[in-house]
């Protein structure tokens, strides 16, 4: 029953301003590349794979094995170049953030130009409550004005922001059927101070939903020095981060300064366009609603490493998250 109010309370929270996000626009030019379509059987990976640091291209599907709890599966669907993706942005304008919104501005609207022609992305801005300031969109100047538009004020309810994201932007993705790589880059600056979404409710969705979460813990100062003279020193909102990030197959930053963002996003946006997209339909079949762990693995070189997500929840029949699409 606790769990019940608390989705509930989510969704009082921020339906208000989810109703008054514009509707979905137009690709504002033709999208020439193939449509590829998703079977609900179907599991699907987004795969980066890396060498130290350098992200590793130009593989094929036979350089991969797949294997469920130790069981090897058969690839059914194997892309890197021509798959559309969506990414969401989502940006802690809580009143920490007042001071350095502009350079949040320009290192932003500066990662959303990874988009191509087919691919979309959304603007959601957060901080007591969540706003959708553009929802899915290939208009990259919608994109960019959004962005612009936001400001900093109120507290921080992080895990609603990712609930909503993950909720709604991925349901958009399997209604449709499509088969589209999904991440979303999460920029905050400290501890969520106002969720009524635990962390706990963000990773079961996550493991439901298949999107990759990339991270951004903009560190304070007084939080790096705490780090720098304090053994001890534990941070719920760096560990979270991290975890989430982990999960889903992504990765954390935590860049000490604002003006690191720039790179931050140029790292998160070659990675994006380096991934390889992989599906499978998975031997065990039963929906039993438990934890179905993941595990990569490339033949090509064993100085590869592969990184996707652990994991999903395999859904019982009949099962609905109790959060519904805000609409």
């Amino acid at each position: 029953m606790g769990q019940l109010f608390v989705i509930a309370a989510a969704i009082a929270l921020s339906a208000t301003t989810w109703a008054q996000a514009p509707s979905p626009q137009p690709p504002a030019t033709q999208d020439s590349r193939q449509v590829f379509r998703s079977s609900a059987s179907l599991v699907a990976l987004n795969v980066t794979v890396t060498e130290g640091d350098k992200l590793v291209t130009g593989l094929s599907a036979d350089d991969f094995e797949i294997y469920e709890d130790g069981v090897r599966q058969e690839v059914r669907f194997f892309e890197s170049r021509s798959v559309p993706m969506d990414v969401i942005l989502l940006l802690d304008t809580s009143a920490s953030m007042r001071d350095r919104m502009s350079v949040v501005h320009e290192a932003a609207r500066g990662f959303m130009k990874v988009l191509r022609a087919g691919d979309r992305g959304a603007v959601v801005a957060f901080n007591d409550k969540v706003s959708v300031v553009q929802d899915l969109t290939s208009d990259a100047a919608r994109i960019e004005a959004a962005i612009s538009s936001t400001r900093g004020a109120g507290a921080t309810a992080l895990h609603n922001a990712l609930y909503i994201a993950l909720k709604q932007f991925g349901r958009t993705a399997q209604l449709a059927g499509d088969v589209r790589r999904q991440a979303i880059a999460v920029l905050s600056d400290g501890e969520d101070t106002s969720s009524l979404v635990s962390f706990e409710d963000v990773v079961g969705l996550a493991r439901r939903m298949g999107v990759n979460v990339y991270t951004i813990g903009l560190r304070s100062k007084s939080a790096s020095l705490r780090r720098a003279t304090s053994r001890g020193y534990f941070s719920d909102a760096e560990y979270s981060l991290k975890s989430l990030a982990k999960e889903t197959g992504a990765r954390a930053f935590f860049p000490a300064a604002v003006h690191e963002l720039k790179d931050v996003y140029e790292d998160i946006a070659a990675e994006l366009e380096a991934q390889y997209s992989i599906a499978y339909a998975p031997a065990n079949t039963r929906p039993d609603g438990r934890f179905r762990r993941i595990v990569v693995r490339v033949t090509a070189d064993p100085a590869y490493r592969p990184r996707a997500r652990a994991g999903y929840t395999a859904s019982r029949p009949g099962h609905t998250d109790s959060l519904s699409p805000l609409r």
